[in-house]
């Protein structure tokens, strides 16, 4: 690799241990992946924060490194916890799990990383340009901005983000390179795809059959998806398979300036969403919590929920998963307060899939979202059904699934 003046002597120890330590880290990945050098990254994101996933180890790596000095040089915000960071007690979170997830959160904090715990950084003002380069872990996310926003980046893993944080680089492979963001598969969707849940059971389908390659889609479901259905869409696709860049046309940043099909491109064709449904849904009537917002929910989704519950009172659980600041903004237009009186609870700064769910008391989940679904069953063990966003509220008020 070809290192800058200022990169060799950062990994000569010049800017201190934490900083070589990072610098050697970004180093065996650029040669392990071909990089030839670094690139300047505009803004990172950070998982393995929850502590449901990094454990004992996770947490004593994390803060060995803030110790040693370690200090981001750019702007760089965390992945979701497995609670949320004020309310724990309320959700019913074992203080054995809450004490050392609130340390993991103070290492990170002591590092100079804004602890705003969100899968949706787009959502709170970190919106890169089409081009930037990034440093971003979460599958969603990292999706998100290659497809919807046009910025580059890969999906990173924890220490490898907290390298380009600390650095303010990252190896120049992958998808930063042109090269690898042109489709090679082309998705010919027939069928009519129109909630988020659509979206989801499209995704599942064809993450399954894309892989790690890049998918361009050919929509005719009569309207342009918008924020919440892609996101959706890209959420699934990294779920079921490992897809980090997609394509719809005339929709997302690249496929409006055109050339992203590749050479040899290979075909599908999607009829029917009924496949995806049935894999993700399962067969469980009782329903003891209903969870909107994996990825976190927007605004715009919260007041739909509002819609769908005005007037009624909820028999099962019902946590809407949120940004912090994005539960501020519900809260100063009473959104919250509206869903409080009907029984409903935002939650900020969690991923319910690095909650300790079973150990709080739950058995059973319904969700639009089919990340949720795929991993609530898969990791969690826990019944899970899956379907629109009103079959969601309608469960929370009655407590049970209506086909």
């Amino acid at each position: 690799m070809e290192l800058t003046a200022e990169e060799q002597a950062i990994l000569a120890g010049d800017q201190g241990p934490a900083a070589r330590k990072a610098m050697e880290i970004l180093v065996a990945l650029g040669t392990i992946y071909g990089a030839q050098d670094l690139v300047p990254v505009s803004s990172v994101q950070v998982a393995g924060v929850s502590y449901g996933n990094v454990g004992q180890a996770g947490l004593e790596f994390i803060r060995e490194w803030a110790e040693e000095g370690a200090r981001v040089k750019v702007p760089t915000t965390l992945n979701p916890a497995g609670m949320d960071l004020e309310a724990w007690p309320e959700m019913g979170v074992p203080e054995e799990y809450a004490r050392p997830q609130l340390e993991l959160i103070e290492a990170f904090r002591a590092m100079g990383i804004a602890t705003t715990c969100s899968c949706t950084p787009y959502l709170l003002g970190v919106r890169p340009q089409l081009g930037e380069h990034l440093a971003w872990s979460e599958s969603s996310a990292v999706s998100y901005a290659n497809s919807v926003l046009g910025a580059r980046t890969n999906r990173e893993g924890g220490p490898s983000a907290l390298a380009s944080a600390i650095t303010g680089r990252t190896a120049n492979y992958g998808l930063h390179l042109d090269d690898n963001r042109q489709a090679q598969l082309f998705v010919d969707v027939k069928c009519s795809v129109l909630s988020v849940a659509d979206y989801g059971a499209l995704g599942y389908l064809v993450g399954q059959r894309a892989g790690d390659s890049v998918p361009y889609f050919r929509m005719f479901t009569g309207r342009k998806p918008g924020l919440e259905e892609l996101k959706t869409l890209g959420a699934a696709m990294a779920a079921s398979g490992a897809v980090a860049l997609y394509h719809v046309e005339d929709v997302t940043a690249e496929a409006r300036l055109g050339g992203v099909l590749g050479k040899d491109v290979s075909s599908i064709t999607i009829e029917s969403l009924e496949e995806g449904y049935e894999a993700l849904d399962g067969f469980g009537q009782d329903i003891d919590l209903v969870w909107i917002g994996c990825p976190h929910a927007s605004l715009a989704e919260i007041e739909r929920v509002a819609d769908l519950l005005r007037g009624r009172t909820l028999v099962a659980d019902l946590w809407i998963t949120v940004a912090r600041t994005v539960l501020q903004s519900a809260s100063a237009g009473r959104l919250a307060e509206e869903l409080q009186t009907a029984g409903g609870r935002l939650v900020a700064d969690a991923c319910l899939l690095g909650a300790p769910l079973r150990e709080m008391g739950f058995t059973s989940v319904a969700t639009n979202s089919a990340k949720a679904a795929f991993y609530l069953r898969s990791l969690q063990r826990l019944e899970v059904r899956f379907g629109s966003l009103p079959q969601c509220i309608e469960a929370a008020v009655t407590g049970g699934w209506k086909p």
